[in-house]
């Protein structure tokens, strides 16, 4: 009777939060299993004090091997929280098995049909859960890689991607002047072309479905337009589906908007913002006085169309006059004066007490030239000055929708989990750090380096054989570890790393992994 007095006692004593009800959670179906489309959503829900729950990796496939869409409906059903306040879901994924899957012949259109059914069964057993749902519109050639190893057997491996691709960047209808040009692509890629077609055929006839459900079934529904200029064979496709979202009057809930790999994040931040009864205000600043006019080479409109729409799709509004969150963002083409009265205007919205945002767009500076040093230098500047470790959000890698949504999204999490007393400060100091070791450090530094080393020996950097992954995976962790560690010096001096790991997820360049632990100094 002591012991059992003495536990009511210490149960008084204790914060009435620890015993209130966890938050219902985010029940989440990534666009592959890639860090960027699969780890970052979640570790959003960590910063904002969310749960934010997965299917197993198993079911997700990886690279070239599609995941298992039946598995993912099987787990929708029988193992996924019943109790979810949101879903969202990658389409490309409960269809085709992911996002490189949507891009190659195999799952039909009847496939896709049923299983898509699935957010119908979802909606009925779940009506006032949020549901949304992310898609792409195909862009203008399926994945390129060698014909070795996993490549085998692809059917536009090898050159015959680059003829998809030539060919897909023609206008549609062609042009008098390409019609020749077209016949001779067509003939080089020989049966592929007509899987290419038909491909492309079955993913406009899904990505309709979806905006009908709209109509009926979801709550938000974005289409992103994966890699693609302002010309090309997905201009068509694109309109057809503009003018479904019009004649069905769903343009409150359904768009079609630039990028593919940040929907995700977006749409959790959204998911996040909702939960805090929040709509976050978001003010624009570029780093050039005609940065908004800028345009990234594998977008269809300037990068202003982007950014608004990615406002919008994370739950909040554009406001110039009372923004709370600051989002900065560098162009391309910013000169050292240009760079000097960039930072002081965030040191102003910083003392301003703002949430700032920067979104570094360098990375592709067009004309097939990367800025990787213009990058890297202004990362150097803003971790030596101190600025960075006062943002609330950093992102500088891929294409300029990816980077503004991956940093709208942090920023987001962050105010949403303020706002609702479960921000967890840990948390974001390691997403922001991974965001310096990756976009910077690895994209900037360690990976041109990687692919100057395999293209000097010959060997295509989209697939690396096991032999090869091995080596290069091991110079990768070596390098970003010590980057990491001169990075955190300067970010979060009064924090050291208790845990991470470092890998080539993919075995191939074009993206690293990193997990992490930070714990402070004593």
């Amino acid at each position: 009777m002591r012991a059992f007095g003495a536990l009511l006692v210490l149960a008084a004593l204790l914060p009435v939060r620890a015993f209130a009800a966890a938050p219902a959670p985010i029940v989440f179906v990534p666009l592959d299993d890639r860090p960027v489309t699969y780890q970052l959503p979640v570790l959003l829900g960590r910063i904002a004090g969310r749960r934010v729950v997965t299917p197993p990796a198993a079911m997700l496939g990886h690279y070239l091997q599609p995941g298992s869409p039946d598995d993912l409906i099987r787990w929708l059903n029988a193992q996924a929280p019943q109790d979810a306040a949101a879903y969202v879901i990658s389409s490309d994924m409960l269809a085709y098995g992911g996002l490189l899957a949507s891009r190659v012949p195999g799952t039909t259109y009847a496939d896709a049909y049923f299983r898509l059914h699935e957010l119908g069964q979802l909606r009925a057993s779940h009506p006032r859960s949020w549901i949304a749902v992310f898609g792409t519109v195909m862009r203008l050639a399926p994945t390129g890689v060698p014909a070795i190893g996993p490549g085998n057997g692809y059917f536009a491996a090898g050159p015959i991607w680059q003829y998809l691709w030539e060919y897909a960047k023609l206008h549609d209808p062609l042009l008098p002047s390409e019609e020749a040009l077209a016949a001779n692509l067509r003939a080089l890629a020989g049966p592929a072309f007509d899987a290419y077609i038909a491909t492309r055929a079955r993913d406009l006839a899904v990505d309709r479905l979806l905006v009908t459900g709209a109509a009926t079934t979801l709550d938000r529904l974005v289409l992103g337009q994966d890699d693609a200029g302002p010309v090309g064979i997905d201009v068509p496709d694109r309109i057809v589906l503009e003018n479904d979202i019009i004649r069905l009057g769903v343009a409150s809930r359904a768009t079609i908007e630039p990028g593919a790999d940040e929907l995700g994040m977006a749409l959790v931040a959204h998911a996040l913002a909702r939960r805090a009864s929040w709509t976050p205000r978001v003010s624009v600043e570029y780093s050039t006085p005609e940065g908004a006019l800028a345009q990234d080479p594998l977008e269809y409109g300037p990068i202003s169309v982007a950014i608004g729409h990615l406002i919008t799709l994370c739950g909040g509004v554009q406001d110039e006059a009372d923004p709370q969150i600051a989002l900065f963002v560098r162009v391309p083409g910013t000169t050292p004066e240009q760079d000097d009265a960039f930072v002081a205007a965030m040191r102003k919205a910083l003392v301003q007490g703002r949430s700032v945002a920067l979104a570094d767009l360098s990375y592709l500076a067009g004309g097939g030239n990367p800025g990787y040093a213009e990058q890297g230098a202004f990362a150097r500047r803003i971790l030596a000055d101190g600025i960075a470790s006062e943002l609330d959000a950093y992102a500088s890698w891929n294409t300029n929708a990816n980077t503004v949504g991956t940093a709208l999204a942090e920023a987001i999490a962050a105010g949403a989990g303020r706002r609702t007393g479960t921000y967890d400060g840990i948390a974001h100091r390691e997403f922001t750090f991974m965001r310096f070791v990756d976009d910077y450090a690895f994209h900037d530094e360690v990976r041109p380096l990687l692919d100057a080393q395999l293209t000097a020996r010959g060997i295509d950097h989209m697939i690396l054989l096991p032999a090869d992954a091995a080596v290069v995976g091991e110079e990768n962790r070596s390098l970003l570890w010590a980057d990491a560690q001169a990075i955190l010096t300067e970010l979060y001096p009064g924090y050291h790393i208790a845990a991470m790991t470092i890998a080539l997820p993919w075995d191939r360049t074009f993206e690293t992994k990193i997990e992490v632990g930070l714990a402070p100094n004593f």
